[in-house]
């Protein structure tokens, strides 16, 4: 890892080598480690100009910025590279003057999570390690299981009994070995760490592994470019665990120190309003306080997110905020967003959606403002929920009665 300078705990500030591989050793599993870079000599090696010349439009184009070895070997399926596109529809709707969406469902496995994954299955060959474990609502588990498939190693899945069956099936499609746990996510996320350290497979929890946040970073890295180096006002992003907004932000902080851009975005963290202990961290002060999550936004229901300290500092670094919406805002967005744009985004990939709309009507983000609001996530993975929010096609006998009835309810014939 030839930029890699080392890890730097997120509480106590001690830095260690990199071959450590997850949690701050004097501060235990609160320790989260950060991954710290030797941006001197990544801005010579690595500009703008030399950026345009690369003709790989995955994620690995930024590798000088990601902690993985010149010579290591590498998923086949492309993670990265995901289209980011205006919607000006969507933009009025939500009240902000310019809005893109970063469409991150068009990833291998339909979610943000390919780029941590992509980041875990490569650490995990270099550490000789031939199985692979996460604990996952949904998303991360498909993503590893589909990553670990591609690179030939195994793995293993903790779930709670509340996951989506599309992404279970997803799952078992990869040759994943899939525990569905009768109990909440917090316990088989538990199950998953104590599962590691006894039969010493490769931990892929984004929230304690420090090399996973670096790969979900390469979001904020393809805005910028995508963006030709000038970023909008805002960047608005789903928040669970924390580790997606971490990333983000640090993406646009090393472009600020390397030179790329002139003035980073400001983050909007979004929670569900019965998942949101880091929205309550964020507006006291204090250390965070564990809650039992409530919203059917299940890759956001997260009651002990483990990267808050990061997501709270992406927020205060920014000069950002969070903001919480209710399940029926999110329901609602994902009808609009649908709608306005042509994108069919998951409940936790609306919630940025739905947050942005409510911090613009309460003038938090300013109505000449610009944003992105990164799509986390593909709306198949969890079609109930859609079919929760819009309900039922019209049913209709061979020879058409009642069509003109329905016609003209929907608007769509005169009368």
């Amino acid at each position: 890892m030839k930029f890699v300078q080392g890890l730097e705990c997120v509480l106590c500030g001690t830095t260690y080598p990199a071959r450590l591989t997850y949690t701050c050793p004097r501060c235990g599993i609160a320790g989260i480690l950060d991954v710290r870079y030797d941006y001197a000599a990544i801005a010579r090696a690595l500009t703008p100009r030399r950026l345009a010349a690369r003709r790989d439009p995955s994620h690995w184009r930024y590798r000088e910025l990601l902690p993985i070895r010149e010579d290591a070997a590498l998923p086949s399926l492309t993670v990265g590279g995901t289209p980011l596109s205006p919607a000006a529809a969507l933009a009025r709707h939500v009240g902000v003057s310019t809005l893109f969406l970063k469409d991150d469902g068009r990833n291998a496995t339909g979610s943000l999570k390919d780029r941590a994954s992509s980041l875990g299955v490569v650490k995990a060959r270099e550490s000789r390690r031939k199985i692979i474990a996460c604990a996952s609502t949904g998303n991360a588990a498909s993503s590893c299981a589909g990553m670990a498939a591609s690179l030939g190693l195994r793995s293993v899945i903790f779930v709670p009994e509340r996951a989506p069956e599309p992404k279970v099936t997803q799952l078992l499609i990869f040759g994943a070995t899939v525990l569905r746990v009768r109990g909440s996510y917090e316990q088989a996320w538990q199950m998953c760490q104590e599962a590691c350290e006894r039969w010493g497979w490769y931990n892929r929890n984004c929230a304690i592994n420090p090399y996973l946040v670096e790969g979900k970073k390469t979001a904020g890295l393809e805005i910028g470019e995508q963006l030709a180096w000038q970023p909008t006002d805002w960047v608005t992003v789903s928040v669970g665990d924390g580790c997606s907004i971490a990333g983000v932000w640090k993406a646009f902080r090393e472009m600020k120190t390397l030179g790329w851009i002139d003035r980073p975005p400001r983050m909007l963290g979004v929670q569900a309003e019965g998942a949101a202990p880091i929205t309550a961290a964020f507006r006291s002060g204090l250390p965070l306080e564990p809650i039992e999550p409530r919203t059917f936004a299940e890759s956001i229901g997260v009651g002990v997110p483990h990267n808050w300290k990061k997501a709270v500092r992406a927020i205060q670094e920014s000069g950002g905020a969070m903001i919480n919406v209710s399940d029926d805002e999110i329901l609602d967005a994902m009808r609009y967003t649908g709608r306005l744009s042509g994108i069919f985004a998951e409940p936790a990939a609306a919630t940025a959606v739905a947050g942005l709309r409510r911090a613009a009507a309460e003038g938090i983000v300013a109505r000449r403002s610009s944003a992105v609001a990164v799509i986390t996530g593909n709306g198949l993975k969890d079609v109930q929920s859609a079919r929760t929010a819009v309900g039922k096609p019209f049913d209709i006998t061979p020879d058409g009665a009642g069509l003109p009835d329905i016609l003209k309810a929907k608007g769509l014939i005169g009368d």
